[in-house]
């Protein structure tokens, strides 16, 4: 299973908007969100016409004023603000989602920081795998294509290319980005080590899933018994492999940036 730790943001979100990209206009992003020309041409139409009762069940808009030209500098390099909307406005997409679901507003500040500090992290890492000489030969970037079709439910990495030509990617690019995620996947392998489960951190592992459990249930009122270990061993077993693997990046990415150059320019 590829784990996309904290790389992979821009095609992930990419091609969770294939199902939708053949019926969206051509002010949409390639992630499939409000881009910031839409959200810019709203805004003026909006202070030039009366203005109307707020719909409470509007979906909410990504606010993408003061983001600056260059959102942060990490070690020299820049990483702008297209690249940074575009990220932005995908996860956006999410958390508005989960603000209709529960009726809480999205705190777009906390997000944006959150975002950015995300994109720091992406930058340090790729940069440590230069680095450390890490390659992606293109056996390794069919391989990942073939993967995305999979988890996609596309029938192969030609369709993968294709669903992401039609949102505007060129193939060099997708193919880029997957070069770039390899070589990542290679140091956080590197680094992390050895993640095989002991028997006792999967038991561990599935009695916090039962736990966690029976209290949703007991907050909800309704009860459902998790299957036996045996029955969902390979997926604990994954569960522990990504929890390791992600202790290893926080890690390596705060021992990165205690000696990294880096200026985040959000208000």
């Amino acid at each position: 299973m590829r784990k996309n730790v904290l790389l992979g943001v821009s095609l992930a979100f990419s091609l969770m908007a294939v199902g939708a990209c053949s019926g969206g206009s051509d002010d949409a992003a390639t992630d499939g969100t409000p881009s910031a020309t839409s959200t810019a041409t709203s805004t003026a139409s909006a202070s030039a016409e009366p203005t109307a009762p707020a719909d409470p069940n509007a979906a909410p808009e990504p606010d993408l004023e003061g983001i600056p030209d260059v959102v942060a500098v990490v070690n020299g390099e820049e990483i702008g603000r297209d690249e940074f909307v575009s990220t932005y406005e995908g996860m956006f997409s999410q958390y508005a989602m989960q603000a209709q679901m529960s009726g809480q507003p999205v705190d777009q500040d906390l997000l944006k920081a959150q975002v950015a500090d995300n994109m720091v992290g992406n930058t340090l890492l790729i940069q440590e795998a230069d680095n450390r000489g890490f390659t992606a030969t293109p056996e390794a970037v069919d391989a990942a294509l073939a993967e995305m079709a999979e988890q996609n439910g596309l029938e192969s990495a030609d369709a993968v290319i294709t669903a992401l030509t039609e949102q505007g990617m060129t193939e060099e690019e997708i193919r880029s980005q997957l070069e770039t995620q390899v070589k990542v996947e290679q140091l956080i392998a590197d680094e992390a080590g050895d993640t095989t489960p002991t028997d006792e951190e999967v038991q561990a592992a599935y009695d916090e899933a039962v736990a966690q459990q029976e209290a949703a249930g007991a907050a909800s009122g309704q009860t459902a018994e998790m299957p036996p270990l045996e029955e969902v061993r390979p997926q604990v077993e994954e569960q522990v492999r990504s929890q390791k693997e992600g202790a290893a990046v926080e890690a390596l990415v705060t021992s990165l940036r205690e000696s990294a150059d880096v200026t985040i320019n959000l208000e």
